[in-house]
Formats: C-alpha cells, sequence, structure tokens
C-alpha cells in the first residue's frame, strides 16, 4: 500500500470496514429519558471547565437503534448533564455504554463520545417501558416508566434530544502526554418525531467500578419521557482547545 493511499483511510484495521465517513442517519431511535436531580459537589467534579451547570440536574438515557446506516441495530445507555457554554445551553456528554464495536469506535475516533462497553436493554413488561445497564454480569441502572402514560408535545420532544452536545477528546501521544485535548461540540440534525410521551418514572444506580453512574445519586425524579424518532448526526466541531492554554 503507497503512503498516499493511508491518508484516505479513517483508521486501523486497514483492510477491515469499520465505520463510514460521513454522518449517521438513525431510523426508529427509540428513547428511554430520565432526569434526575443529584448531588451539586458531585456534579462540578464531573464537569470540565470551561462548561458550567446552573441546575444539579442529569438526564439518564436508554437508547434504542432500530436500524443505523453503516452499522445496523444496537443499544445505548448513559448520563448526559445540562450545562452552559458561553450563552449557549446545552448537554455534556458524561458517560455513554454500547453494545457494538463499530459504533463504539466511530464515536470515539470520528468525535468524542465517551463510549465504553456494556449491556444495554429497552423493552415493555407489564405496563412499564424498562430500560436496563448491565457490565457483564453485574447490573448497572435500572430504570421503569408508565407505557405510553401520557401523550408529549412533538415540540418539546424535539427540544429534549436536540440540544447541542459537548464532550471531551483526549487522544494521547506516543510518550505519554497528550496530543488532543479539545472541548468539542455536536448536533442533531433532520428530526422526525413519530411519537412521543411522558409519565411517572423511577430509576436505581449501583456502584460499578468500571461504569461508575452511581457517582452520580439519584436524589429525585424531575421528568421522563419515551420518543421514538428519526435524525442525522453531525459532525463533532472543536470550540476550545485545553493544550493551548
Amino acid at each position: 500500500m503507497r503512503a498516499e493511499e493511508l491518508r484516505h483511510h479513517a483508521g486501523t484495521p486497514l483492510r477491515t470496514p469499520v465505520y463510514p465517513l460521513r454522518p449517521t442517519r438513525f431510523t426508529d431511535r427509540e428513547y428511554l429519558n430520565v432526569v434526575y436531580r443529584t448531588d451539586p459537589a458531585a456534579l462540578r467534579d464531573a464537569v470540565p471547565e470551561p462548561l458550567e451547570i446552573d441546575e444539579p440536574l442529569v438526564r439518564f438515557e436508554v437508547m434504542k437503534m432500530g436500524d443505523v446506516e453503516g452499522f445496523g441495530p444496537y443499544l445505548e445507555c448513559g448520563q448526559v448533564i445540562p450545562v452552559r457554554y458561553g450563552s449557549e445551553r446545552g448537554e455534556y456528554l458524561h458517560a455513554m455504554h454500547l453494545n457494538h464495536f463499530g459504533a463504539t469506535a466511530a464515536g470515539r475516533e470520528l468525535s468524542a463520545y465517551p463510549k465504553t462497553v456494556g449491556e444495554p436493554a429497552l423493552h415493555v413488561e407489564s405496563g412499564a417501558l424498562v430500560g436496563t445497564l448491565d457490565y457483564a454480569t453485574q447490573r448497572v441502572a435500572t430504570a421503569t416508566m408508565a407505557y405510553k402514560w401520557q401523550p408529549l408535545a412533538e415540540d418539546e420532544a424535539r427540544a429534549q434530544i436536540t440540544v447541542p452536545t459537548y464532550a471531551v477528546k483526549i487522544i494521547p501521544g506516543y510518550n505519554g502526554d497528550q496530543r488532543v485535548c479539545d472541548l468539542i461540540r455536536t448536533e442533531i440534525s433532520d428530526v422526525t418525531v413519530k411519537a412521543a410521551w411522558t409519565g411517572p418514572a423511577r430509576l436505581q444506580l449501583f456502584a460499578h467500578v468500571m461504569a461508575p453512574l452511581a457517582d452520580l445519586p439519584v436524589l429525585e425524579i424531575v421528568s421522563a419521557s419515551h420518543i421514538l424518532t428519526d435524525l442525522t448526526l453531525a459532525p463533532a466541531q472543536p470550540v476550545h482547545d485545553y493544550l493551548s492554554q
């Protein structure tokens, strides 16, 4: 393989396709969102500068991807935190656990999503929408919401999932230092809300060293939603270079 050919590859392995180099379209992406109040000190410790926090809130999410271009179906679960970057309100991507290697690699390498392994699940059981996260054989999270309890306005559902998102991208150097340390911004576009509901919900988090979601403890449930949508993920853009400070 000639040297100039290498510049057309997104990553390794060179001969094994892992992800396409284009915006990703999601069809029938299903969300279970539970917003809860947590410990302010723990939240301040988790959110990097220059992002700022107004209220000590966390959104726990389970996402069931019905069909994803380049990847097929998979599930994802994690925590996002409402923040401000200057005058813009958005969400900081704190933790994401997936059951699909290609989607994990694409999120980490092409963007800055904090993706790692896990076994999320989302299903309906005896009148409840149930979202769970396991790490290997250990339960990390269980969320329940009354199934299709009350319709949620389309505009409100769209607003919940289209706020700008922020994450930290770190690429280590060969001698152990950092080659890249950026705050990046992404945004969802081309959204079609197919259905949305709200209702009562509960959330339990269990301590696990490899999936420390419980480090942001549940103090009070604020709201919950169940949303079915089609959408496109836009490429990430750097907004702050920590190494230039």
